[in-house]
């Protein structure tokens, strides 16, 4: 197949997929579960407003929002979902106030024919819309309003400072008054109230909630449908379907398609790279990487210390200072700073490689941009501090603060900074670029992809700004998915692939026509599964069953590429002793390898693992996820994003001496300690909650009850094995990095 054919192909895939997304979005925007203008008791007494589910919503944000309990599944794991906690409370309460009005016990004492016909009763009562959209009032009876009242009680006391709820709080790794008003405290039970309500309230005309009767709650009813078994068999027949279509497709195309290799050089093809003033003060961007990268890793081991010691670290009541909101918040933003830095570093480095020449004011714009990446870092990482230490008033909060949602979770002004430096590095990037492209050679297409990824990560991550502070928790999650799915898996997998591959037809080890068909296709697979595959983060955000079905079967499609990984490593592998001089790249060549071993084991296997409806519907917000996320975000683009900085210290300086053994403590530590983490505790705790999620519900899955045994405490214990070794790993390499600040010795003063 032809280049042009393959540009064709590309443009349909990415055609026929955004068509999907966006169709379907546009159901999401309607089906969406409604908000009420007024919630009222059947007597007429007025319970809630909209404005007090707004602002509901904003004092959930500023409490960290998705980063301390979750809502609907997405957040944190330590604290309870806070919507099948309260739907299972208030189920308990009715329960009770039922049992006591007509037997004189609570329900647990009655007896089972008893039980019975008040559970028939009660999940009636639950499942029963009780919308008028016409007047945009949401009606419940008085019992469940009394109901409503206990839970609320409950709740406001637990986001207070009030001590007979201090163990609870604890368990939760919250701290103590969480949120200072009373009036705020008040709204944030209404919003609690109302994301609830949706998990057991039936779809107008159809027999499931506006969930897709997620959380798994018997009580009410809540159970998965014939319709979620069925896509879930439809999603694993088309994987086993895309599989072997791959696979007969891969085995002509190797034979009909691949050029010959070209001889390897005799030399080093970049010992004749001039480093270009801009490439050499890209030294300060490696420099910030390592650092944040050593920030990083020290927030995840106070997180995980967290669940063990939810207010103290060994004792000392660190809440107070930097609770367990603010350290999650940090170590996953300061993981997206480092990464995408590293992203930024490897385009800017490349872009006067590929154009032959160093544009005007490259260095300065170098420079300019750097200074402004420090100002987005730390003034969002201190915003997000005082957001959740309350000392920011609600208003300012979204905007400066801690917007609520994970990854996301810097204030939309600095958002913005963001965004503008992403706009700059765009430009300092095909500025670069630009000679290049006017060329007629094999090399035009490698540029007119590199130039495609760069324009998809800059501008991509507008996504986020289609949803406001007050922007229906729906259609948030929504964008929010298309900045965490698209930008950062999506399309970052694109330009990490053409990024490598321009390295390698530098160094002469592959043609300029085959690399940029082997990208062009890569990219096609990876992008009509990946692209439509959002929907599976989106299966129980109140959106329609449509959502699931296409989830479900594009979703299992992103696994089919990463089952071209082993043949990846292996060429990869092949690279590294083609020539003697190659010896110089073994460590970023090495990086690259690792990638390939967890983007099928971490983004494939793991990821896989909860990709079927039926498997989501009962590991949605448990700790089966942060096995994915951990295996996938550090394992694929931690690598890949240390892999690229390595190629770049090494190409600034080509004859400086590495000192191996530390890279090799480095490198196996980090891979060592990120499988024993897994496998010691993350994923078994994972499938315990999981075994407790069907067998009762996932309000127990996430309750303290749960996770406070002794066995699931000893089991986060055990993590520390892996984070011990971990963090030796990391050490190793910023021991390296260090050194790089030295001045450096070459083979010639070695020898």
């Amino acid at each position: 197949m032809s280049t042009k054919k393959h540009w064709i192909a590309l443009t349909l895939c990415l055609t026929v997929a955004f068509s999907i997304l966006g169709y379907f979005g546009i159901d999401i925007y309607k089906e969406a579960p409604p908000l009420p203008q007024r919630i009222v008791s059947a007597s007429g007494e007025e319970l809630f407003t909209l404005d007090d589910l707004q602002q509901g919503q904003l004092v959930w944000q500023s409490t960290g929002g998705q980063q301390m309990g979750s809502v609907w599944g997405h957040g944190a794991y330590q604290a309870p979902d806070w919507s099948a906690d309260w739907l299972h409370r208030e189920s308990i309460a009715l329960l009770n106030i039922w049992s006591q009005r007509e037997f004189g016990v609570d329900f647990e004492q009655a007896g089972v024919g008893e039980q019975a016909g008040l559970q028939a009763r009660l999940e009636q009562e639950m499942r029963h819309n009780g919308y008028n959209a016409e007047t945009g009032l949401l009606t419940i009876s008085d019992d469940r309003t009394a109901a409503m009242r206990v839970v609320a009680a409950h709740y406001e006391s637990l986001f207070s400072g009030e001590p007979e709820l201090r163990d609870l709080r604890e368990a939760y790794a919250m701290h103590e008054h969480a949120v200072k008003e009373k009036i705020h405290r008040k709204q944030l039970a209404g919003f609690f109230f109302w994301t609830s309500w949706a998990c057991a309230a039936e779809r107008p005309g159809l027999p499931i909630s506006y969930t897709n009767n997620w959380p798994h709650e018997p009580l009410v009813g809540n159970t998965p449908t014939g319709a979620n078994f069925m896509w879930s068999m439809i999603s694993i027949i088309s994987l086993l379907a895309a599989v072997g279509g791959l696979v007969w497709y891969e085995a002509f195309r190797r034979n009909a398609e691949y050029d010959e290799l070209p001889a390897v050089p005799a030399i080093d093809p970049l010992k004749k790279l001039v480093i270009t003033p801009s490439m050499k003060a890209l030294w300060k961007y490696a420099l910030v990487i390592f650092v944040l990268f050593g920030v990083q890793v020290m927030l995840g081991a106070l997180t995980a210390h967290y669940t063990v010691e939810g207010q103290e670290f060994f004792g000392f009541p660190i809440a107070e200072f930097l609770p367990y909101a603010v350290s999650r918040t940090w170590h996953i933003q300061t993981a997206m700073f480092w990464i995408a830095t590293a992203f930024l570093t490897a385009g800017l480095f490349l872009a006067p490689i590929i154009g032959g020449r160093e544009p005007k004011f490259q260095r300065l714009g170098v420079n300019v941009l750097f200074f402004a990446l420090l100002l987005v870092v730390a003034g969002s990482l201190a915003g997000e501090w005082l957001g959740v230490m309350q000392t920011m008033e609600l208003k300012y909060n979204f905007w400066f603060g801690h917007q609520g949602y994970e990854y996301v979770d810097l204030g939309r002004f600095w958002q913005i900074l963001l965004f503008s430096g992403l706009l700059l590095w765009l430009i300092l990037v095909l500025r670069g670029l630009w000679p290049a492209l006017k060329k007629k050679d094999d090399n035009r297409h490698m540029v007119a992809i590199f130039i495609f990824a760069a324009t998809a990560i800059g501008l991509f991550y507008a996504s986020g700004f289609f949803y406001g502070a007050k922007t229906h928790i729906s259609v948030m999650e929504y964008w929010r998915w298309w900045v965490v799915h698209l930008w950062v898996e999506g399309f970052f997998e694109v330009f990490a692939t053409i990024a490598i591959a321009t390295i390698f037809c530098k160094l002469g080890l592959v043609k300029a026509g085959s690399a940029s068909r082997a990208v062009l296709y890569s990219s096609c697979i990876f992008l009509i599964g990946g692209i439509p595959g959002t929907f599976h983060h989106l299966y129980f955000s109140g959106t329609p069953f449509s959502v699931v079905a296409i989830g479900a079967m594009f979703s299992a499609l992103e696994v089919v590429p990463l089952l071209l990984i082993g043949l990846e490593a292996r060429e990869t592998s092949k690279h590294i002793e083609s020539a003697e001089w190659m010896q110089r790249y073994k460590w970023p060549l090495t990086f690259f390898m690792g990638v390939a071993f967890w983007n099928f084991v971490g983004a494939g296997v793991f990821g896989f693992l909860i990709n079927p409806p039926i498997a989501l519907y009962y590991m949605q917000g448990l700790n089966t996820t942060p096995v994915h996320a951990h295996a996938a975000l550090f394992g694929v683009y931690g690598l890949l994003s240390l892999g690229l900085v390595l190629l770049v210290i090494r190409c600034i300086q080509p004859d400086r001496v590495w000192n191996d053994r530390v890279l090799k403590l480095a490198y196996w530590g980090m891979n060592g300690g990120l499988a024993l983490m897994i496998a010691l505790s993350l994923l078994p705790i994972g499938i315990a909650q999981t075994v407790a999620s069907v067998d009762v519900g996932l309000w127990y899955a996430r309750s303290a009850d749960f996770l406070q045994q002794g066995w699931v405490q000893n089991l986060r214990w055990l993590r520390m094995i892996g984070d011990v070794v971990f963090l030796g790993g990391v050490g190793f390499l910023l021991f390296f990095g260090a050194g790089l600040l030295r001045k450096p010795q070459t083979a010639g003063e070695k020898n």
